[in-house]
């Protein structure tokens, strides 16, 4: 497994209660400094996600980590019932449900407060789970997988969006310096939370990229993982069946 990386190294809380209190002190602006520092292809991702999903019909969908619900609202172009969008931070829900509002979605997206490993929902309840650059934050990754694989039906689906670093040469030399110089001095300017985006590209490198993760999605009971690399590796997309 890959090493525990927290947003606040110093502290003497959990990593959950850490991501917590990260994400709370940033949802005002978590919106705008994503599609800042992904220059708005973040949202071609998802649709690339949801495209992936599109096939298995879903009608309940369950969006992990939903943040201020992107994924949830995307997730509408797949026509389901219900859209359930979960997240352990009430700040970044209350930009969430205020977002549903203005949009008029707040009947059919639903945003909770909940744990990645501990997902209130029963058994086999959902048909498609989808989680936006969230996978990372979980204290315990494989728990995590394993809940999401607990409450999606067989034959469905998980998508998953995490940033990843590319591999070749000058690409993986500019993202890196991108990651490490450029993301957390804009992150500060505009959040004036610094924390937040030391901590991103440092959870990026950590994490199992790749056919790492796909092997440890398989290990916790998926019966297939496949790995799609978006954006000349910039972002990791991985279809999970159940």
């Amino acid at each position: 497994m890959s090493e525990t990386v927290t947003p606040y190294n110093k502290s003497d809380s959990s990593k959950k209660e850490q991501v917590e209190e990260m994400f709370d002190s940033i949802a005002p602006r978590y919106d705008l400094l994503n599609h800042m520092l992904t220059f708005g292809i973040d949202i071609i991702w998802r649709k690339i996600a949801i495209k992936k999903l599109r096939p298995f019909q879903p009608k309940i969908v369950m969006d992990m980590a939903t943040g201020t619900g992107d994924f949830a609202i995307a997730a509408m172009k797949l026509q389901p019932e219900k859209v359930i969008g979960v997240d352990i931070s009430n700040e970044m829900l209350r930009v969430g449900r205020e977002k549903m509002a203005k949009k008029g979605l707040s009947d059919t997206i639903e945003m909770i407060q909940g744990d990645s490993e501990a997902i209130k929902m029963a058994d086999n309840s959902v048909d498609a789970i989808t989680v936006g650059f969230g996978v990372r934050n979980f204290e315990n990754l494989k728990l995590g997988l394993r809940e999401m694989h607990r409450v999606l039906r067989p034959g469905g689906a998980v998508a998953i969006l995490e940033p990843s670093f590319p591999t070749r040469f000058p690409l993986k030399q500019l993202f890196q310096l991108y990651f490490r110089v450029f993301t957390p001095i804009l992150g500060k300017l505009v959040s004036g939370d610094d924390v937040a985006y030391k901590y991103l590209p440092a959870s990026v490198r950590a994490f199992p990229n790749g056919k790492d993760f796909t092997d440890i999605c398989e290990e916790v009971g998926y019966k297939s993982a496949i790995y799609y690399p978006l954006t000349f590796g910039s972002c990791s997309l991985y279809l999970l069946e159940k």
